[in-house]
């Protein structure tokens, strides 16, 4: 008979050995690429598949450092999801997506930010869909105006 009791042994966590899975997964598809990246005939010491390459071998490490805590820590109880503040973000970002062709960058990014602090718990939306859209503007002038990068135009932008 063993001294070994079964009852107090962990079992692992499988939530976190589906995160593990999944940025191993990622890791894999991003290495690939890297890898079909570093045949492109380069005249630099760093060519374009640097980057991806140090993100690949990041999240590989990140899946193995989640496996370990997945088998040493093992399960754990997780507070219970609530809808309603994961309902404001996905708001968000749909309004964003819909909204970006017609209304611009400022003003679609403006409604993600104030969706996003209601899902937090901060209001008023109206207020926070002001100061979203006051610094998206300025984010626009800085990439648009400043940086010379192509970003989504609406009427708030055309005024400039």
């Amino acid at each position: 008979m063993s001294d070994f009791d079964t009852s107090s042994r962990r079992r692992p966590d499988k939530a976190r050995f589906a995160i593990a899975f999944g940025l191993a997964i990622l890791a894999l598809v991003i290495g690939w690429d890297a890898w079909r990246l570093s045949h492109v005939n380069v005249f630099s010491a760093v060519g374009p598949a640097a980057f991806p390459t140090v993100i690949a071998v990041g999240l590989a490490l990140l899946s193995v450092a989640t496996v370990i805590e997945a088998v040493l820590e093992g399960a754990v109880e997780r507070p219970r999801d609530e809808v309603g503040p994961m309902a404001w973000v996905l708001a968000g970002l749909v309004g964003q997506i819909i909204l970006l062709p017609f209304l611009g960058f400022s003003i679609a990014t403006g409604w993600l930010f104030a969706a996003t602090a209601r899902g937090f718990g901060r209001g008023p939306v109206w207020g926070h869909f002001l100061a979203g859209t006051v610094m998206c503007f300025a984010i626009y002038l800085v990439f648009a105006k400043g940086l010379q990068l192509s970003l989504p135009a609406g009427p708030l932008e055309r005024l400039f």
